[in-house]
């Protein structure tokens, strides 16, 4: 094409050949007139030339969308134009602004849509957990799963049960168990005469709190003569196993007068005294033997004792708390809150052969898990809990737990078979596989059967024999966690068979019975319960104490309930 020549229609593109008031007219025009169709498969480039595109589905919504965005603005203040009332302009304004209104509408239908689809799902699988609670009402898996409160909401509830419990019980814990020892003994009217009970056999305990330590020892150490200073004595403050030769009346540190011996362990002695810097206020002093591992072990104890205090500055969790701590004639002396007795005494003088009361129990469970709670948060193992480390005050309505000679980091577990007192030693320190805060809990839940019964759950005369008798509560050891423990070949064949070593009654020599499958034989509610004719809601309470246990006690660490489930409970949640 010549210039000065007028270019054919077509050619040159509109906006060339109109003004501005005839480009949106133009604009208006197009948009009504032109076919869905056409605009799908034809487009101009700049130039008015027409290209080929794509017509997949997917394509042809893009464009749709661009196109609809696009025209938007146009023929608007945003592009830089005069505002004009024209009504054509108006018109095609309306147009866009009705389907983009009918678009908006389709998006909100489709959203309300999945909403309902999504509210109806969430409807069936609740009435589905409820169900499955009400079929299973003790089970901790199912009660977990259908309470939908925070941690922390739990752990708030849980202390404010504790505290209620402190308040309506400071003067009915003595009235609680003669209850229960009548309940047994009308149900004993009749039967047989008493069999003779079983030798105590803490009775000669050299536990730290132990009430009927040995006199003889006592009057060896000087306990119970009035204090006069020796200068012959003043180089022979330690006995021969390391022991601080105690006595009363002296004054340690300069300030605690000594009035009282509590006992001694394996770790130290204890005596109570009063804080004359503190207007008399009673204290523990516990004074550690003095040899390397004696100290070594009182300092670590002294360590995680302040962590845990640190970590617990409100003292809601239950772990004792530890005042301060002194040399004195080269002894590691560290300072406790006082206490009245540990739970090994309570049951002896309170308990003994019949268990305490189940409000009492449940109030110590609590208690318990959340020591528990806080040692996991201090990435603590207690490794040694038992009635006997376990302390309460006067009213035997608040517990602390105590003796943390035995504890260790989470991360520092060395695989030995006798951590942890036997009775209360977890499966997997038997067969020697890696453990964590599992063997806590399996401790917890044979302190808690205890409490209840006035028994031992597993009094085993050695691991092989601990084994035995947690697999006839709970059958034979899984093969997979067998294979773990390196110690497994003192209790399994190669084929994993259990190696039952007892002593024949009439060879007295040791045999070794070899047992493929061990079924369960114990009777965990038989055990709790016995003849009492106990009330529906005590009962009840021992059937969630029951189920509690079960879970605590499973011999696979990675199925046992955890500290979360175990607070969650039925049987902590639940007021009798």
């Amino acid at each position: 094409m010549s210039a000065g020549e007028i270019p054919p229609p077509g050619s040159v593109p509109v906006w060339m050949e109109l003004g501005d008031h005839g480009k949106r007219v133009q604009r208006g025009a197009e948009r009504r007139s032109r076919s869905p169709l056409r605009r799908r498969s034809v487009e101009r480039d700049r130039f008015g030339r027409a290209r080929p595109r794509r017509s997949t589905s997917r394509e042809r919504d893009r464009r749709r969308r661009r196109s609809r965005d696009e025209d938007k603005f146009k023929g608007s203040l945003s592009e830089g134009m005069k505002a004009d009332q024209d009504s054509s302009s108006e018109e095609v304004m309306e147009d866009f602004d009705a389907e983009e209104e009918d678009e908006e509408a389709l998006i909100e239908q489709r959203r309300q849509q999945r909403l309902a689809i999504v509210q109806k799902y969430k409807a069936v699988n609740e009435d589905s957990n409820m169900g499955s609670m009400a079929s299973e009402p003790s089970s901790p898996q199912s009660s977990t799963r259908s309470r939908s409160p925070s941690p922390d909401d739990i752990l708030e509830r849980v202390a404010a049960d504790v505290k209620e419990y402190e308040r309506e019980n400071v003067n009915t814990f003595e009235a609680n168990i003669k209850a229960k020892h009548n309940l047994i003994a009308q149900e004993k009217e009749g039967a047989n005469p008493k069999k003779p009970s079983a030798p105590d056999m803490f009775t000669e305990s050299d536990d730290m709190f132990a009430a009927d330590f040995d006199s003889a020892r006592l009057r060896a150490a000087g306990i119970g003569k009035d204090f006069k200073e020796n200068p012959n004595l003043r180089d022979n403050w330690t006995d021969a196993e390391g022991y601080y030769r105690v006595n009363i009346g002296e004054i340690l540190d300069k300030r605690y007068d000594v009035y009282g011996y509590t006992g001694q362990g394996v770790f130290s002695n204890v005596v109570r005294a009063r804080d004359t810097a503190r207007a008399g206020q009673e204290v523990a002093v516990k004074i550690i033997r003095n040899n390397e591992l004696m100290q070594k072990t009182g300092l670590k104890e002294l360590e995680f004792l302040k962590k845990l205090n640190d970590a617990d500055p409100d003292d809601k969790f239950h772990c004792l708390r530890l005042f301060r701590h002194f040399y004195h004639k080269q002894h590691l002396c560290l300072v406790f809150e006082p206490l009245s007795m540990n739970l090994r005494e309570v049951l002896k003088k309170y308990g003994k052969d019949v268990g305490l009361h189940i409000k009492a129990v449940r109030s110590y469970s609590q208690q318990l898990f959340l020591a528990l709670k806080l040692l996991k948060r201090c990435n603590i193992l207690h490794a040694d809990i038992k009635p006997d480390n376990i302390l309460v005050n006067e009213s035997k309505t608040i517990l602390k737990l105590c003796d943390f000679g035995s504890a260790s980091h989470v991360a520092d577990n060395e695989i030995t078979p006798y951590l942890v007192s036997r009775f209360y030693r977890a499966p997997e320190i038997v067969i020697g596989k890696p453990y964590d805060y599992g063997i806590d809990m399996w401790s917890v839940g044979c302190t808690l059967y205890e409490l209840y019964t006035g028994k031992i759950l597993f009094p085993g005369s050695s691991n092989n024999h601990m084994l035995k008798l947690a697999m006839d509560l709970k059958g034979k050891m899984p093969n997979k966690m067998i294979r773990k423990g390196l110690f497994k070949d003192q209790h399994f064949d190669q084929n994993l068979n259990f190696l039952y070593i007892e002593v024949d009654k009439v060879t007295e020599r040791e045999k070794v019975t070899v047992m493929s499958t061990i079924n369960p034989t114990k009777d965990l509610l038989a055990d709790m319960i016995g003849g009492q004719r106990l009330p529906e809601d005590q009962r009840k309470k021992v059937m969630q104490l029951k189920d509690l246990l079960d879970g605590t006690l499973m011999l696979d660490p990675a199925k046992r309930i955890s500290i979360n489930q175990a607070l969650q409970h039925p049987f902590i949640q639940e007021k009798i």
